[in-house]
């Protein structure tokens, strides 16, 4: 099992650069294709049939404006894959809100690149919602990159949060890739509710599988006194984990998405890049 193509986030935004970098060295690592998306967004202009011909010429102007900030994004993307050296690669605007763009571009790539949302930025309310729309709705995993920081290397020693879920299953399946490259491989659980004698003999049948498909890995089951996103992040500190390989937990009600507490947690707290899948 290979990747062979990523799919990563264009706009304005300014971690767009980091981003960037970041993909392009793992498209590089592993030696798949890096494919780029500019979503436009869509116009919403009020609705009054008496200014129909002025707001007509107004959303013709800020549609106009919103393609070209797109072509803008993919220019750089592609200036700076060429400045790297990147194999292949390609870039596009697609006319769409950015959360169904990027799901809809990920069911033709094996994994997707976005960076968590700055708690300090304007628009941080709408780039956490969009976060939680691609981490829910994808078909494929999700690499989300922290805020804050420098990430040269992404997957070199490698910390799986295991709970034998389905959900914890897909993700260590998703992430093969990755730690098939990998250094070192850790896979931790942590004891809730005293299920951890039960957590044992699922962690010797998932070191097994690992090792059946070329992935060295360590296993423990740890009991910790704080919250499971907390614990996460403390003991991939200790490990000098430089991913963290999880399921992410969340259904949809209605029109209303609902996500687990360590998912969510992880998400507003994370200090590593974090692969999710759903």
């Amino acid at each position: 099992m290979t990747y062979r193509s990523l799919l990563v986030l264009l706009d304005h935004d300014p971690l767009c650069a980091a981003r960037t970098r970041a993909a392009m060295q793992l498209a590089a690592r592993l030696d798949c294709h890096l494919g780029g998306v500019a979503p436009t967004g869509l116009i919403d202009l009020p609705l009054s049939p008496g200014a129909a011909s002025s707001l007509m010429d107004l959303a013709a102007l800020a549609w106009d404006t919103l393609r070209d900030r797109a072509e803008e994004a993919t220019q750089t993307f592609r200036d700076a894959c060429r400045a790297a050296g990147v194999k292949s690669f390609e870039a596009v605007v697609d006319e769409c809100e950015a959360a169904p763009s990027l799901v809809r571009h990920a069911h033709c790539s094996d994994l997707t690149i976005v960076t968590q949302a700055d708690p300090g930025a304007a628009g941080h309310r709408a780039a956490q919602d969009l976060i939680e729309q691609v981490v829910l709705y994808s078909a494929r995993p999700t690499l989300v990159l922290p805020y804050a920081g420098r990430f040269d290397t992404v997957g070199g020693n490698v910390m799986v949060a295991w709970d034998d879920s389905r959900e914890a299953a897909r993700a260590v399946s998703d992430a093969l890739p990755m730690l098939q490259h990998a250094a070192q491989v850790q896979v931790v659980a942590w004891n809730e509710a005293g299920d951890g004698p039960a957590l044992a003999p699922r962690l010797d049948a998932l070191h097994r599988w690992l090792m059946w498909h070329g992935v060295k890995a360590d296993v423990r089951v740890e009991t910790s006194d704080i919250g499971i996103a907390d614990a996460m992040l403390s003991r991939a500190s200790d490990l000098g984990a430089d991913l963290i390989v999880m399921g992410s937990y969340g259904h949809a009600r209605w029109t209303e998405r609902v996500l687990g507490g360590a998912t969510r947690g992880l998400l507003a707290t994370m200090t590593v890049p974090v692969l999710m899948s759903h």
